[in-house]
């Protein structure tokens, strides 16, 4: 046997030693939720979290909330304080499956914590584990997918609601007329968000030594799915953005444009997403591609626009009386939605009358 084979024997050994005596502690202690939760993020390298702890873990939900806040807490104290990248990616899809599949109680909790929040809000940005060549790979996956979740969290609470949750699903009028009523500013936000989640989709560790592993085929399985909620969500507010695009500020086309050039840059990075149909990858990114042409086109516009203005600014006083309308003229609008407390109206180059 090699070194490194006998190296990680050892590990594992070490590993299950661990689990054993942590499991004798809660169960002395009788803590049947620090049980389940050890149950399901055990050192054990490859095999990813037991269906049967994960659905016990989550049904500490439907308790109080003094319970669910316990469980979130000695979570994010196993994910803190290992040392062990298995252990940690268990910990961290724990944490998903609470995202996706949990009450309203223990994502409130996990949304709460920490208070401050922030961007390292997993706090594992500097992982490492160094016992070996595997964890050592398996360790940029932690550091990766704390980041992913980090994303997702954030995104969440600028929409108002647990994106990919099953608790979430609203009648797509309902949500169609809610995205509509929406300000433009808070509208961008959301887009821009959106586009965060999927970016960092993109941006999953290359592990050709890791092909197979089933730890990490748990953890792509589940952003695959968090994928598809992602761009409909997306789709469904730049929908509304093509509604708007006459009423949208010089400022917040550019912002919107950074945002999709941002999204088409990922389009050659889709190693872990090769699964997805192609046929419909190709569609959402001829439809990225041409909202931002689109978008140039109307903030392009508005440039020239702003450029006459100066240039013609130093003789306005001399024209101010033909700027005044006389009866039975009349502006002509631009189409797209008004956005509530806002009007918004495009520069013409002339006022004609009916």
């Amino acid at each position: 046997m090699s070194v490194m084979g006998r190296s990680t024997k050892l590990r594992e050994l070490i590993g299950a030693i661990k689990d054993k005596a942590s499991l004798s502690k809660a169960a002395l202690l009788s803590k049947s939720t620090t049980l389940s939760l050890l149950r399901a993020t055990t050192h054990e390298p490859s095999i990813p979290p037991n269906e049967k702890h994960i659905a016990a873990l989550l049904s500490v939900g439907h308790s109080s909330r003094a319970t669910a806040s316990a469980v979130i807490e000695a979570l994010m104290d196993r994910l803190q304080s290992t040392h062990d990248a298995s252990v940690a990616i268990k910990c961290l899809i724990t944490v998903h499956h609470i995202i996706r599949r949990g009450s309203f109680i223990l994502q409130d909790q996990l949304s709460v914590y920490p208070a401050a929040g922030g961007r390292n809000y997993l706090k594992l940005s500097g992982f490492r584990d160094c016992s070996d060549p595997i964890a050592w790979e398996l360790s940029s996956w932690v550091r990766w997918y704390s980041r992913y979740l980090e994303h997702v969290l954030s995104t969440s609470r600028v929409l108002g609601f647990f994106l990919c949750s099953s608790l979430s699903t609203v009648n797509k009028d309902e949500e169609e007329e809610q995205v509509s009523a929406l300000t433009n500013q808070i509208l961008i936000q959301e887009v821009t968000s959106l586009v965060d989640v999927i970016e960092e989709t993109y941006k999953a560790p290359d592990s050709l030594h890791l092909d197979g592993h089933r730890l990490l085929g748990e953890v792509i399985n589940l952003v695959g799915g968090d994928y598809l909620s992602a761009i409909n969500e997306f789709s469904l507010r730049i929908n509304e953005v093509a509604e708007r695009l006459s009423v949208l500020s010089f400022g917040e086309s550019v912002e919107l444009v950074c945002a999709l050039k941002r999204l088409e840059n990922c389009k050659e990075s889709s190693s872990m997403l090769r699964h997805r149909k192609k046929s419909s990858m190709e569609t959402f990114w001829g439809f990225v591609s041409e909202m931002k042409d689109r978008l140039q086109k109307v903030y392009g516009e508005d440039d020239r626009m702003v450029m006459i203005g100066r240039r013609d600014r130093a003789c306005e006083s001399a024209r101010m009386e033909e700027r005044v309308l006389k009866a039975g003229d009349s502006v002509r609008f631009g189409s797209g939605r008004l956005v509530p407390n806002r009007f918004a109206f495009p520069i013409l180059e002339s006022v004609e009358p009916c």
